[in-house]
């Protein structure tokens, strides 16, 4: 199953599964501000398509084209994902990840 290739908007809040934080989503948040970490739930963004639902851990920073992202690796099947950092990402967590070679 390869879902839809078209970007679905949902507006979620969420507990986040790694640090328990409550995220209030916005339609476009996927990671948890705080600690960063993610959840395999999607093929395409925002259809909830992938059966995986595994926690996916931030691995590393990169910029294109003029915006920071962040590299993410799920710990159950290893897919990985990048997705723009947000205003409200703790920038602690995003400059101690910044700081450590992106892993291959």
């Amino acid at each position: 199953m390869t879902g839809d290739a078209r970007f679905t908007r949902r507006t979620e809040d969420f507990c986040c599964a790694n640090c328990a934080e409550m995220v209030e989503g916005d339609g476009y948040t996927n990671h948890c501000p705080a600690c960063l970490w993610s959840l395999h739930v999607d093929i395409n963004p925002g259809d909830r398509a992938s059966e995986c639902r595994g926690t996916m851990r931030p691995v590393g920073i990169d910029q294109k084209s003029g915006e920071w992202r962040v590299m993410h690796e799920c710990t159950v099947c290893g897919h990985r994902k990048v997705n723009r950092l947000a205003a409200g990402d703790n920038r602690e967590v995003v400059l101690a990840l910044a700081s450590e070679p992106l892993l291959d």
